[in-house]
Order: C-alpha cells, then structure tokens, then sequence
C-alpha cells in the first residue's frame, strides 16, 4: 500500500476561523485518502471549537516531544490527530487579535518548519494568522511566506497564488507600494521569473508561458509614465528569454488578465501584491492556493484571512483549505 504523504497544518489564529477549517479539513474524507494531516495548534482551542465546527471525529493529541514516534507509527482511523504546543492554557475570546493569539500562531509555524527540516512530514499547509495579533506579540515578519524563508534561510523565494484557472507569481510581496519601485531589479525579476516556471511545470507538467506585467500604466508608454520597464523589466524578460524559460512582456497590466490572455499563459508574473491578487481574488477566491516558492519543502495555505466575524459560527468555507491540502499532497507525493 503506497505511504501517504503526511502534512502538518497549522491551525492559524486562535480567534479566527483557523482551527474551525482545520478541524474541518482534518475530517474531510476524500482529503483523508489522500494525505495524512497533522494539525499543530492548542488543545484548549481545537477541544473548544469541535463541536461548532460539527465535527465528530475524536482529537488524539500529543506533546511535540512524541512527534517523531506518533508520526512514525500508523494513523489511528477516525480520530484527528494534534501536535499539542501547549501555548494556551484555555481557549482566548474569539474574534479579538491579541498578543496571545499572536504568540500561538507564530508557535505553531516555528513547530511545523523544524518538523519539515527534520523530515519527519513531508510538507506544511496553513490557515490564516492575524497581522496585528503578531505585531502585539513582537512578530516583525510582516507575513507568513517571509517567516517561511527566514527560518530556512530561503533565497530566492516568492509568493505564487495558484489554482486551476489562474496562476500569478509576485516579484514583490509584503510592502508598500511606495517602496515597490526601488525593490525591483532585474535580479530579482529573473530569479522570481525562474521560480515561477518552475513551479508551474512542477505542477501542471509540460512547457510553461509567461506573461510579464509592466509595473507602470500602460507598461510605461514608451516612458512616458516611467522607466522601469526600459530600465529593468525588458531587460530581465530577455534574460529569462535567453534562460530558455518562454516569457513575454511587460505587458500592459490593465489588459494582462483579459480572457485572451488567460488562454495564452500559463503564469503571470506580477511586480506587486495587489497587481497579481486583485485579479486572482476575483476569479479564485474560493478556490485559490498560496504557495511559497523556492523553500526546501512544500508549504501552501489558503489564500483568505483570519474572517473574525465567521469565527466561532461554523460557518466559514473550506474550499480553500481543501485545495491547499490537496496541491500540498499532490507535491509531496511526487517528491518536490
């Protein structure tokens, strides 16, 4: 019988949505068969949201000390098992960003990543964090794909958001737009570009197209609205080009994401955040992926917040949680 892949899903904020869709997902039959999903949270949170969540299935959980061990043996049917970091002694008021909170999502990613480093899963999948809970906790990392490469010492790495009918990848992530422009050069868009074919062709197979987007109105006029494209992203286009990867641009981004040009590529590669999720968050919100690029190991998330004001309620989607699972097994299993 062929070894299922086995993931660690952390459970996000504590006052979201996070442990509610991790419960969720862990219970998910068809996910069942197709991956092993350890979850990594609280005790206290996972026990408190179960019944909310309408799910039945028993929590089986366990200290990180006796990870290797319990992971090692063969899963125990019908139960959830959880990694339990012990960080919160109870359950905290759902829907308030708070330092604990803070502190506990920001636990259990550090306990998933020395969990991927020392191969004892195969892969990292994770719910949504707070940005302002990690800011009352000391988190300087502004989100969790910077955490990711920080703590694997991860160069390049970037943001690619993936599903079936869109795929973007972001030379720039987590920053303002007025410290955009001066973030980007050439080197940048090329290892980013490089990434991004990869990845794709790790994912779907065959020969990747990429369409490069201006970073200015109109891919700059010719200069008229900006040099960054003469300047800097012709130049990384060509030497992509000459990386035999089949890239074309800038483009102009007012017209990238045309139905025409979604049939033509296979990848868009973005220069900043909203340029590229904008437009994925309008055709794949439920269904979409973020994936980090370039780590040693997969790591895929959802591609949603913390939604405080579903928390609590049983309510809250799990399409996204699902099809992050599901790409994370399906490139583990391929040994990517």
């Amino acid at each position: 019988m062929k070894r299922l892949p086995v993931l660690a899903l952390t459970t996000g904020d504590p006052a979201g949505i996070g442990p509610e869709i991790s419960l969720r997902a862990a219970a998910d039959d068809e996910l069942r068969r197709l991956c092993r999903l350890i979850l990594i949270g609280d005790a206290s949170v996972l026990e408190g949201i179960r019944a909310a969540s309408k799910v039945d299935s028993a929590i089986l959980a366990f200290p990180a000390e006796q990870a290797a061990a319990v992971i090692g043996n063969s899963p125990r049917d019908g139960v959830i098992e959880l990694l339990d970091c012990r960080t919160l002694p109870h359950a905290i008021p759902l829907a308030m960003p708070s330092e604990q909170g803070g502190a506990a999502s920001f636990a259990y990613i550090r306990t998933a990543i020395e969990l991927a480093q020392s191969g004892i899963v195969d892969g990292v999948v994770t719910a949504p964090v707070n940005k302002l809970a990690w800011s009352l906790a000391g988190v300087t990392q502004p989100g969790h794909t910077e955490v990711f490469a920080e703590e694997t010492h991860s160069d390049p790495y970037a943001m690619l958001m993936y599903s079936d009918k869109l795929a973007v990848g972001l030379v720039t992530c987590h920053q303002s737009l007025a410290t955009v422009p001066e973030s980007l050069t050439m080197e940048r868009i090329v290892a980013t570009g490089e990434l991004l074919a990869e990845s794709i062709a790790k994912i779907r197979g065959g020969k990747v197209r990429i369409a490069v987007l201006g970073l200015n109105p109109h891919a700059g006029e010719s200069g008229l609205f900006g040099n960054e494209e003469r300047r800097i992203i012709s130049p990384a286009v060509h030497e992509l080009q000459r990386r035999g990867i089949d890239a074309e641009g800038p483009l102009p981004p007012d017209t990238a994401f045309t139905a025409k040009a979604l049939a033509r590529y296979d990848a868009f590669l973005c220069m900043y955040h909203d340029q590229g999720l904008i437009p994925f968050k309008m055709v794949s919100f439920d269904d979409g992926v973020n994936v980090t690029m370039g780590l040693p190991f997969v790591r895929t998330s959802v591609d949603h917040g913390t939604a405080d004001d579903l928390a609590g309620r049983g309510v809250a989607g799990i399409t996204s949680m699902i099809a992050a699972a599901k790409l994370a097994a399906r490139l583990a299993s391929r040994g990517d």
